[in-house]
């Protein structure tokens, strides 16, 4: 199947009433693995390159300061591999943009490749963000593709995204924003964090998105809503990397039965990627414990190194930076790399296995329509969005 674009996909979610995971990748294997594991599902896949994400495929290794030119390099890249292998997939894929920081960086992955895009004006007063969206949105329909709108700032840390504390969804602002922007999907704070210290024992505030759908369901307006920051943060992996060596403190999740329970309150699309980040970091420690005479590989011990001096740090684009090449493009030189992308792949596939499962996405591949980007945009154009 070719890529798609993000709304059919959130139309059977709503229809259909399924929860969707949507996992951030940040090298071609775990693109690779995402679309497989999917698969294995017969699950519909959101796959999710992240504003810098997009920095660090092009090839900066400090992806904080990714520029411009960075970021359409990574789209291109990224995109080249998510289409290869969603070529032969046999479910559905949507390459999403998460957390597009301005207007320059969804037109650099729109033109990459992307078929969805997220702005983040969360952070402006509402009358910029209506603005801002509205005009990724005047930009993305034309071409087919959808946009993911953010109303209410999530605290934590992910990338560029910091908030100290979190500010509430107003579900009648939120419904004003649908009307206002016309976009596919709205992204809510309604007690989900970034990062992986969410505090203990979260209790999400289901009475937003049940008061937005209610409203949006009385107007007739189609609107999808997503949770952010809603990695689960396993105790097991946590657990697993600190029994080899790593320093991880004060790391909790959203609980599975509580993000199961927002899918039941209107909740449509569920964002993942610290759970990926650990499982991966686990993995390639793991790897090394095992099989000690990799930590002086001329191919792969640079990753060991960085392991073992950045002991509190999770995210493995801190510790790929040796095999740049083999992030971006899945070149495989040796047996020692393909062990760490054998790292890569088992990671993604433990955790979105599982929340494929839990979420209720598995089996539902055929009930998303097939609809191409030219499709789609003359569905938007049709309907004056």
């Amino acid at each position: 199947m070719s890529l798609i674009p993000l709304r059919p996909l959130l139309e059977a979610s709503m229809r259909y009433g399924f929860g969707q995971g949507a996992f951030n990748v940040n090298a071609a294997a775990q693109a690779k693995a995402a679309i497989e594991v999917h698969e294995m599902f017969r699950s519909p896949a959101i796959l999710q390159g992240a504003d810098l994400a997009n920095g660090f495929m092009g090839g900066r290794t400090d992806f904080i300061h990714a520029a411009l030119e960075d970021k359409k390099a990574g789209a291109r890249n990224i995109a080249a591999v998510v289409k290869k292998h969603a070529e032969n997939a046999s479910v559905p894929v949507v390459l999403h943009l998460d957390h597009g920081r301005d207007f320059d960086s969804c037109v650099a992955a729109i033109e990459g490749g992307y078929t969805s895009v997220m702005i983040d004006g969360s952070s402006l007063p509402f009358d910029e963000n209506v603005e801002l969206t509205r005009e990724v949105v005047k930009y993305a329909h034309p071409r087919g593709v959808s946009v993911e709108g953010e109303l209410g700032v999530l605290a934590g840390v992910e990338d560029h995204v910091f908030a100290a504390s979190s500010t509430y969804t107003n579900p009648l602002s939120a419904v004003e924003f649908f009307q206002k922007t016309g976009v596919d999907a709205l992204a809510i704070s309604y007690g989900t964090m970034h990062g992986a210290s969410k505090g203990k024992n979260v209790k999400l505030r289901k009475e937003i998105p049940v008061a937005i759908r209610e409203c949006m369901n009385h107007l007739g307006i189609f609107g999808a809503l997503v949770s952010h920051g809603s990695s689960t943060v396993p105790k097991y992996i946590v657990d697993e990397i600190n029994a080899l060596g790593g320093e991880l403190e004060d790391t909790h999740g959203i609980f599975i039965e509580e993000l199961k329970a927002a899918v039941g309150c209107g909740i449509n699309k569920i964002n993942v990627d610290t759970d990926i980040r650990l499982a991966v970091t686990r993995n390639m420690k793991e790897l090394f414990a095992a099989r000690p005479q990799l930590r002086s590989s001329p191919s792969v011990g640079g990753i060991y190194e960085l392991l073992e001096t950045k002991k509190n740090q999770f995210d493995p684009r801190v510790f790929l930076t040796p095999i740049m090449d083999t992030v971006m493009y899945g070149t495989v030189k040796d047996e020692d790399r393909a062990a760490i992308v054998d790292c890569i792949e088992r990671g993604v596939k433990e955790v979105a296995g599982i929340l494929i499962v839990e979420f209720g996405s598995f089996g539902k591949a055929p009930l998303v329509e097939q609809v191409s980007q030219e499709e789609m945009a003359e569905r938007y154009r049709k309907a004056g969005i």
